[in-house]
């Protein structure tokens, strides 16, 4: 199975380099919409819902300190990602890939699989509440 690693790096490596918090959106609607369109997760790592919107604490990590990543500074991963997550992934970002880091964070404050991972954490305040795969499939397969 792929990683969040392999889908990073396929972003960049489609998209260019770009900010890590873009970088974050982009994988959690990468995940999104493959658990809607494949009916399985692109990788097995979870998002946390955190103040600016969906992380993979994972890849925070990897990138914990950077402003902007290019496709050189991800790990390399295992490299299976099939055909079909590719296609996942090249349409999620001809629809969300040309928004900027701040709006894709702001889109996500007003869905419901973030809104309801923070429910009774105040705003701007951190949380670690993980936002379920099954929270996603059903709200972004009601789209």
């Amino acid at each position: 199975m792929a990683n969040v690693y392999d889908t990073a790096k396929y972003i960049l490596e489609k998209s260019g380099p770009m900010s890590t918090m873009k970088l974050q959106k982009l994988c959690y609607y990468s995940q999104a919409w493959s658990l809607v369109w494949d009916e399985a997760p692109l990788f097995p790592e979870d998002f946390h819902a955190w103040a600016n919107g969906p992380v993979c604490a994972e890849l925070f990590r990897e990138t914990q300190g950077k402003y902007s990543v290019g496709a050189s500074d991800e790990p390399d991963g295992e490299g299976n990602l099939t055909d079909e997550q590719k296609d996942t992934i090249d349409k999620v970002l001809a629809h969300y890939g040309k928004r900027d880091a701040q709006w894709l964070s702001q889109l996500t404050h007003m869905e419901d699989p973030w809104v309801q991972a923070r429910a009774g954490v105040p705003a701007g305040v951190g949380s670690n509440n993980i936002i379920s795969k099954e929270s996603m499939a059903m709200y972004y397969g009601g789209l």
